[in-house]
């Protein structure tokens, strides 16, 4: 299934095949595709990039695709790679989290910082902060093998 090049997303660099690799999703994902592209948003004279996730529902192109900003798409996996290295760790407080100190990092970026903290507004933290850790811990293989993937690249690239 090519992805499709006649929407307002103009793919450039794609993965066609990415339901085969979708994590624990892999062969049976809607995710089919990925790509690197123009941007839908973009206005005359104000072009921008963007990459893609292409889901299909089995008989359409869906809705639910999405489409973010390059920078949106690293600042996510600094988060992932952030959140990771916390799990390293959270196993050794009781509740996986301080409730006096729930800022985790300030990542510096442009100028300001990218605050990384526990969401005590959540009702369920408690419960939730134990089962994201759980999950991380399962997906160690898989994310492992992305962060190692991504850790070649950045060193290759001069990073």
């Amino acid at each position: 299934m090519n992805i499709p090049t006649t929407l307002k997303h103009k793919p450039v660099i794609v993965v066609p095949n990415y339901e085969n690799v979708d994590g624990t999703m892999a062969l049976q994902s809607d995710a089919k595709g990925l790509s690197v592209g123009l941007a839908q948003w973009n206005d005359r004279g104000n072009i921008e990039a963007s990459a893609k996730v292409w889901r299909h529902t089995g008989e359409k192109w869906s809705r639910q695709s999405e489409e973010l900003p390059l920078h949106r798409v690293l600042d996510l996996a600094i988060l992932v790679c952030r959140t990771n290295l916390y799990f390293q760790d959270a196993y050794r407080l009781p509740k996986y989290y301080d409730p006096a100190q729930t800022r985790i990092d300030r990542i510096p970026m442009q100028g300001d910082a990218m605050t990384v903290e526990v969401c005590t507004d959540n009702e369920m933290i408690d419960t939730d902060i134990r089962l994201l850790a759980d999950v991380v811990s399962r997906e160690g293989e898989r994310l492992g093998e992305r962060f190692a993937l991504l850790s070649s690249l950045l060193k290759t690239m001069g990073y």
